[in-house]
């Protein structure tokens, strides 16, 4: 677990520009009775408005599993995972490198990535699939030819396990393509922002989606690898921060909030551009939206587990 604490002063350099750069302007409040609240429209999983207390917790269960194989790209959502002791098994274990520069592209300055998918193939190397539908599978020349042919600029698809140092960039203001751009670090082994596991709650979406109903809170604009099914509204993930959560076969323990940028603002397939998703979580929340969780002991989980907190 040391490799994660080192990734203690990047969390706070986040944390602080966040709250210095992100802007408090509220959206606009708009009553559109006709737009469902909370909808996750490609995931196959909708979130009513329920007004119930948020302290209650009854059955907690996990209601989607998500990876995502090569870094920004869409993922796969699956009926089991395997986490190790490092996240999990094909979690963000490639990602795609300017060659330029050697940065890791991420949807934060490449917002393109977030309409090709990628996928574990059963020779666990990853399959990419192009907004055409062009596949290509595992690294080497001709995938590395088809994604600088899209993207328009020398790029390849490298592992997270041969990369020594991957860095990325973000910008300063969340909701705000021109601010400036920030790089940050990357832990080791994995292409993640700060910590392996992102674990999300229903209850946490249907609160952003009551303060924006007019807005898509669909599970796939926050690309968690674990959504929690929670009755009732409101952030309740914050409160199991150093807590044990135990499901399946495998323990975790969540850290801290995970703290949001442009990522949640950007138009995939089947969902527009919305900066003020990003406003909503500011006004609302601080700009925070899911925990950032460590494994503790390995195991499988499977979607309609039990979800218990020590």
């Amino acid at each position: 677990m040391s490799k994660w604490r080192t990734t203690a002063a990047a969390v706070r350099v986040l944390i602080s520009l966040s709250e210095q750069h992100a802007k408090p302007e509220e959206p606009t409040e708009i009553d559109h009775p006709d737009v469902p609240r909370g909808t996750m429209s490609n995931s196959n999983f909708q979130v009513p408005v329920v007004h119930q207390a948020s302290s209650a917790i009854a059955s907690m269960r996990i209601a989607q599993l998500w990876r995502y194989p090569v870094k920004s790209l869409l993922g796969e959502r699956l009926p089991t995972l395997r986490l190790v002791d490092d996240g999990i098994e094909g979690d963000r274990m490639w990602g795609i490198q300017d060659r330029r520069d050697g940065r890791i592209l991420t949807a934060r300055r490449e917002p393109r990535l977030l309409f090709a998918s990628s996928r574990l193939a059963g020779s666990d190397l990853p399959v990419i699939t192009l907004p055409d539908g062009e596949e290509m599978a595992g690294t080497g020349p001709v995938t590395d030819a088809a994604l600088s042919a899209w993207l328009g600029k020398p790029v390849a698809l490298v592992a997270a396990s041969e990369s020594d140092t991957a860095r990325a960039e973000y910008f300063a203001d969340a909701t705000d393509d021109a601010s400036q751009a920030i790089e940050w670090t990357m832990p080791k082994g994995r292409f993640v922002d700060a910590f392996p596991v992102l674990v999300i709650s229903t209850a946490g979406l249907r609160s952003g989606a009551v303060a924006y109903p007019a807005g898509a809170w669909d599970v796939r604009r926050f690309r968690p690898n674990i959504l929690i099914q929670l009755n009732g509204e409101g952030w309740a993930e914050d409160a199991w921060a150093d807590r044990q959560l135990s499901v399946g076969s495998a323990q975790l323990i969540p850290r801290q909030r995970c703290i949001r940028c442009t990522m949640v603002n950007r138009a995939q397939r089947g969902l527009d551009t919305d900066v003020n998703i990003f406003k909503t979580l500011h006004r609302t929340h601080g700009g925070k939206a899911g925990m950032w969780t460590q494994v503790m002991q390995p195991g499988t989980i499977s979607e309609g587990d039990m979800v218990e907190i020590a």
